[in-house]
């Protein structure tokens, strides 16, 4: 089981290229992938989105890459030489009109605004596409690790919840019938009273136990709950990704418990529902950070 929070880092030097790309992952319905990095890296986005998405299946994953390109040919020196005839003719012009002497050097050419400007030179996409897959594939590595730990963190727990829920769902089991029997205790108490000691007709009484056994009958929503557990512990024992099933069974939970409440007014098993439906939130909590 793998969580949807996680972290990986990894910084690849090669030829004067450096290239470090750090992951970060939050949980998120789906994959959702965010990335901030140079644009000469855009043209291999869509091959990180495939490479991410071939080793995480959800989260919200924002991909951060700094690049340095520190190699001699790393640099162009551009030269306007169109602006620069037009500083020279403007200099020709000057002359003539003031007579004044013509000390034009290269230095001073080199010097006039806007006429020599430094570029990045084009990049050798072959190289930065190997830099990027190796170190996309080491950050994935170690996000992977971290997932898997934090996934076992919550594998355990989500497990000793389930666990929990199990021994509340029997107890409402063995309570129910104890519920049955006091109804009718009571209902036939109260017959009596009201009849002020006449004769009680039994036959319509086991009727009236019989119909409020009937509607506050649990059997079908425990024995769904034994099934939820079962499927629940299946699910963290897979080796695919769980969480969308385990968000749905969670749900069946809520439901199941749910109509027992509903159907029963028994002041133990009430008290039994409120504690499973705690414990049932705290799973769903956990639920949404399983990948």
């Amino acid at each position: 089981m793998y969580s949807m929070t996680g972290y990986g880092r990894a910084a690849v030097e090669r030829d004067g290229r450096a290239l470090t790309i750090e992951l970060k992952s939050v949980n998120h319905r789906f994959l959702d992938i965010s990335f901030r990095m140079p644009r000469s890296f855009g043209f291999m986005e869509d091959a990180m989105r495939r490479q991410i998405g071939a080793a995480l299946s959800r989260g919200h994953v924002d991909v951060f890459a700094t690049y340095r390109n520190m190699r001699d040919d790393s640099k162009l020196v551009q030269v306007d030489e169109a602006l620069l005839k037009a500083y020279m003719a403007a200099f020709d012009r000057i002359g003539e009109t003031t007579g004044l002497r013509d000390d034009r050097t290269l230095s001073v050419a080199a010097r006039l605004p806007d006429v020599m400007a430094v570029a990045e030179a084009e990049e050798d996409q072959e190289a930065l596409r190997a830099l990027v897959e190796e170190a996309l594939a080491e950050a994935l590595g170690q996000m992977r690790r971290m997932r898997a730990q934090e996934g076992e963190a919550l594998r355990a727990d989500i497990d000793e919840r389930v666990n929990r829920l199990e021994k509340m769902t029997e107890a409402i089991e063995e309570r129910y019938p104890q519920t049955v029997l006091e109804y009718r205790q009571k209902l036939d108490a109260r017959v009596r009273e009201l009849l002020s000691g006449a004769a009680v007709d039994e036959q319509r009484l086991l009727q009236e136990v019989a119909l409020m056994a009937d509607r506050s009958a649990i059997a079908e929503e425990t024995v769904r709950l034994h099934s939820h557990f079962q499927q629940i512990r299946g699910f963290l024992t897979q080796a695919e990704p769980a969480g969308r099933k385990l968000d749905f069974i969670v749900q069946e939970l809520n439901r199941e418990v749910n109509t027992i409440s509903s159907k029963s007014q028994d002041v133990p098993i009430t008290n039994l529902v409120v504690e499973a439906k705690a414990e049932i939130e705290k799973i769903r909590e956990q639920v949404q950070n399983v990948e």
